[in-house]
């Protein structure tokens, strides 16, 4: 896990923002397992980008 500085200041609640690489399974074998446990597709629109940006089950986004 890697913190990163900003140069904004705190201005509300904090978030985290993980980005899953599966070292065991292939990308989609991994967004199937998250589904499963209950998180959606954010639906962001994202293109041709290779990641998939996703929701937590309580509806925030995951990137």
């Amino acid at each position: 896990m890697a913190f990163a500085r900003v140069p904004e200041g705190k201005t509300v609640k904090n978030r985290l923002h993980l980005d899953v690489n599966p070292v065991d399974r292939e990308q989609d074998e991994e967004v199937h397992r998250l589904l499963e446990l209950g998180v959606r597709h954010a639906g962001l629109g994202q293109g041709d980008a290779s990641w998939v940006v996703l929701l937590d089950p309580e509806g925030l986004p995951h990137m």
